[in-house]
């Protein structure tokens, strides 16, 4: 069959030719294979010694040029740092913040053009895959700005003598294994990432996008996700676990969805700890234009907004407390924003749909009386501790609008001064229409007070404090305030004390404000002095309550004389309780003598002789 086919002239010509092509192709191809690849490896082996001035080293056992198919292929690379260069470079000052070790089973470059490269100078890749990678990153604070004279030419300028451009189509990080070592702090931070993939889209380096600021590393898109990631705060007090996490540098967005954070149960944390105890629940956190390149280089968060979605935050006071002389000043949030070391600057915080729980326990009641804001919604502007914006902008102004115990609405602004010696803050608010025996779950336990009936038309207030005291007015209107004074019981939990309850109703407290329709309704100055120990949520609460009370009728005199009286009437009934003990004592007494005596009366009558 093959003589048969080869039997005409032009059969003949066309196997000659084609055996000469395999020949001039293949041949070369195979031996381009077979010496270029060691090649291959020394020549990026010292162009990484080069670009990197010897702070890092690769090596990798195997790699494969195939010239036909137009695929580099390099197996088991390992990137590390060379130490004795990098102390070298720290004790000149030139030594990076961050230290990178890296290691790959398989680094993949697929769908090269060889020919557009060899005659038209251009490196076209079509994908580069880099399979199951391990990357591990450490953080040292060497310096907070750049202190290398950096050359100032663009890439496209180094390369520009040998090729036009570069293009790779797509990257590829699958199964990523990250961990990233934090030496900033007073311990080593250690956070371990597993289930994580990685996508670069068009990288690009030529003339036009040389000074393209639209492209992050050259690429348009950058994107990072991360699933199901779990860790511990350094205290082991906390768990915070991640549904997902994703992050595009062409959005300038960062998603986190399901983000948890739970603290260990109660008595091991206030063993452990004279915090106060957070829990939060959050379906979805956003941020946006968010300076991924400067938080990687210098751990500083820089965003536009965020967005925090759907979520509990539930805060628990230290029943333990810290001592009286010890300020807790730094609860107060514009205190806290100074000691987070990182720097930050956030243009705008806006919460939807978040509740806030606050919970404290009361050694009286032996009960925990809960607050709750509920639905949450509004804006945080200018949160910050960058020391460039403050000098420009030191005023955060908040604004909420959230249901006070689930049903009254409530409109809260604060107005924060960042940089003010005495912590200056204001608040003020209005609070609509509220069914007063709504907040039982708090006065109850708390102040062990229920109130059986009352309901609010407004409340208003408008309160300037430092971290001394609050000044400012309080307005409180309502109608048919009634309520019960209460004692702590061990079977049912709470008894009624039913004269100081009458005592109080008729009179102690005003039942209406106004008092009559068209007469001028109360209202109150606030003169808060702050414990030292006493926290900001607590602070605001009781600045608040000292204007609430004249409002009822309760002034300061008016309740000294009411615990003045109150104190009496138990000593006075305290001391009935003693006589009616000693009354029933000396009865129980006589009794028994009467019993013995006619007992002895009967014992002699026996002993007698029968007449």
């Amino acid at each position: 069959m093959a003589l048969k086919f080869l039997k005409n002239k032009w059969q003949r010509i066309s196997s000659i030719v084609l055996l000469v092509l395999v020949v001039l192709v293949l041949i070369p191809a195979a031996l381009i294979n077979r010496y270029w690849s060691p090649i291959l490896a020394d020549k990026v082996k010292s162009e990484l010694l080069i670009n990197t001035d010897s702070l890092y080293k690769v090596d990798f056992t195997n790699a494969e040029l195939h010239i036909l198919q137009g695929k580099i292929v390099i197996y088991d690379i390992k990137l590390r740092p060379d130490t004795a260069v990098y102390n070298r470079k720290k004790k000149q000052g030139l030594a990076p913040n961050n230290l990178y070790e890296l290691q790959v089973k398989k680094l993949v470059l697929s769908h090269m053009h060889p020919f557009t490269l060899y005659f038209k100078n251009k490196l076209n890749i079509g994908r580069i895959t880099l399979s199951a990678p391990n990357l591990q990153v450490s953080f040292h604070i060497n310096h907070t700005k750049d202190t290398v004279v950096k050359d100032s030419r663009t890439v496209w300028q180094k390369i520009s003598k040998s090729l036009k451009l570069i293009h790779v189509n797509e990257i590829y990080l699958n199964d990523v294994k990250f961990k990233y070592k934090d030496y900033s702090g007073e311990k080593l931070a250690v956070s371990e990432l597993k289930e994580m993939n990685m996508k670069a889209t068009d990288l690009l380096i030529d003339s036009a996008t040389q000074t393209d600021r639209s492209r992050l590393l050259y690429c348009s898109d950058i994107t990072t996700e991360l699933y199901n990631y779990t860790g511990k705060s350094a205290n082991g007090l906390y768990t915070y676990t991640v549904k997902q996490v994703k992050l595009s540098t062409k959005t300038s967005k960062l998603n986190i969805q399901g983000l948890v954070l739970l603290p260990v149960k109660p008595t091991k944390f206030f063993d452990n700890s004279k915090a106060d105890r957070f829990s939060l629940r959050l379906d979805s956190l956003q941020v946006n234009n968010f300076d991924f390149f400067t938080y990687h280089k210098y751990h500083s968060f820089n965003a536009s907004n965020l967005l925090l979605s759907n979520g509990t935050l539930s805060v628990y006071s230290n029943p333990h407390g810290l001592k009286k002389e010890t300020d807790r000043v730094i609860t107060f949030p514009h205190v806290a924003i100074k000691k987070i070391k990182t720097a930050f600057n956030i243009d705008t915080i806006t919460v939807k749909r978040i509740n806030v729980l606050y919970n404290e326990f009361s050694k009286k009641s032996n009960k925990t009386g809960t607050i709750s804001f509920n639905n949450t919604t509004g804006k945080f502007i200018n949160v910050t501790n960058n020391i460039d914006s403050l000098k420009k902008h030191s005023i955060t102004t908040v604004s909420l609008t959230t249901l006070f115990m689930e049903r009254g609405r409530l409109n809260l602004s604060f107005v924060f001064n960042l940089t003010d010696a005495g912590n200056n803050y204001s608040y003020k608010g209005h609070l609509g229409n509220f069914d007063l025996p709504r907040i039982n779950q708090a006065t109850m336990p708390l102040a062990m007070v229920k109130i059986t009936s009352g309901k609010v038309k407004s409340l208003d207030f408008d309160l300037h404090a430092s971290n001394k005291i609050t000044k400012g007015r309080v307005s409180l209107l309502y109608n048919d305030l009634n309520v019960n004074l209460l004692r702590p019981d061990t079977e049912n939990g709470y008894s009624k004390k039913t004269l100081a309850s009458m005592y109080a109703n008729s009179l102690v407290i005003s039942h209406n404000n106004p008092d009559k329709p068209g007469e001028t309704p109360r209202s109150s100055s606030v003169f808060f002095i702050r414990p030292s120990n006493s926290p900001f949520f607590k602070t605001i609460w009781k600045a608040l309550l000292s204007g609430i009370k004249p409002c009822a009728g309760l002034g300061v005199v008016k309740e000294q004389e009411i615990k003045a009286k109150m104190s009496a009437h138990e000593k006075k009934t305290q001391q009935q309780g003693v006589k009616k003990t000693e009354r029933k004592r000396k009865r129980a007494e006589r009794k028994l003598n009467r019993q013995n005596k006619k007992v002895e009366k009967q014992r002699k009558k026996l002993a007698e002789p029968n007449n």
